[in-house]
């Protein structure tokens, strides 16, 4: 398949580069960033050896859908989307942290809960927490941005304590997180499905705090099908769900949780295949719209010419 694993392209007026685990970021001038969403897959902060056909597009359109249906809540860094596996936007100080919010015992959650956990990054977890049960009320658990290696828990207290972001600006931060779930709630709901759990990044530009990078994808979020949800969970079954999580636990079967010395599962076609699929399907689910394949060709080449074009209308 003609997938993008890598790119390595030079535009005009570009003055840095950075490769992500799945997006190639490149700067142009002081204004932009060109964001190239790869079909790299990682799990347990790994990147995984084989690329998965049209990942990076599923990501960036689900992206810029949402993006655009929570412009009133909080202003986004999106300029322009040329391409469709690139975004072009506002080149933005990031916040060193990452605003998870939780509406429901899952994931990081769960597994900290069933071993003994009870607080995660400063948030008081009650007795009695079953798997994958609505919470009270979301909670936001927040993680440093690494540089490099794995993310990391922190409280409240801890970031503004350290100084990574101001008293005030976290508390606007919180609010916005919780009006963006709330909004991706509501939209998920109205397609069949739940936002279990998000993130959202920010940054600042001019004084202004922006939302970054990608909303509700299944790369940043955890949904579960409605229907059937109550059902499962009274017989403590799995739920259905659509997000990377299925990738998490087939690398978990397969002996791989990101730890030293463990060695990725072999990626056969089929499995490649398969995670393609669930891509597509969680695109089409929550979006409601059919599923453009690109068209045959070369895909870098389509990108740069794409890029390109785009900058020079943006001068």
């Amino acid at each position: 398949m003609n997938t993008i694993k890598e790119t390595n392209f030079n535009f005009e007026g570009q003055t840095a580069f950075y490769r992500g685990k799945v997006r190639d970021v490149y700067t142009i001038g002081s204004d932009y960033l060109v964001m190239v969403a790869s079909d790299r897959i990682s799990a347990f902060d790994v990147v995984l050896p084989k690329a998965i056909p049209y990942k990076g597009q599923v990501l960036n359109q689900i992206a810029s859908k949402f993006l655009a249906a929570t412009a009133d809540i909080v202003p986004n860094w999106v300029a322009s989307v040329p391409d469709p596996n690139v975004t072009i936007g506002k080149a933005c100080e990031p916040f060193k942290v990452e605003m998870v919010i939780r509406g429901y015992v899952s994931g990081h959650l769960w597994r900290t809960y069933r071993d003994g956990g009870r607080e995660l990054c400063g948030v008081k977890l009650p007795e009695g927490l079953k798997e994958n049960a609505k919470l009270p009320e979301p909670i936001i658990t927040p993680s440093t941005k690494a540089d490099v290696g794995h993310d990391e828990d922190i409280s409240r207290a801890d970031i503004i304590a350290r100084g990574i972001v101001t008293e005030e600006d976290y508390a606007q931060l919180e609010k916005y997180a919780h009006a963006l779930f709330a909004r991706g709630t509501e939209i998920a709901a109205e397609r069949g499905l739940i936002l279990v759990d998000t993130k959202y990044e920010f940054g600042k530009k001019d004084g202004k705090i922006y939302l970054i990078d990608e909303i509700h994808t299944p790369d940043s979020s955890r949904y579960f099908y409605a229907e059937g949800y109550e059902e499962r969970l009274a017989k403590d079954e799995p739920q259905k769900q659509l997000s990377k999580e299925f990738v998490r636990q087939w690398l978990i079967e397969n002996g791989f949780q990101g730890k030293d010395g463990q060695k990725v599962p072999e990626m056969t076609e089929e499995i490649v295949k398969s995670i393609s699929e669930r891509y597509i399907e969680l695109f089409e689910h929550i979006t409601g719209e059919s599923f453009q394949y690109p068209e045959e060709g070369d895909v870098l080449k389509r990108v740069e010419a794409n890029v390109t074009r785009e900058l020079q209308n943006l001068k």
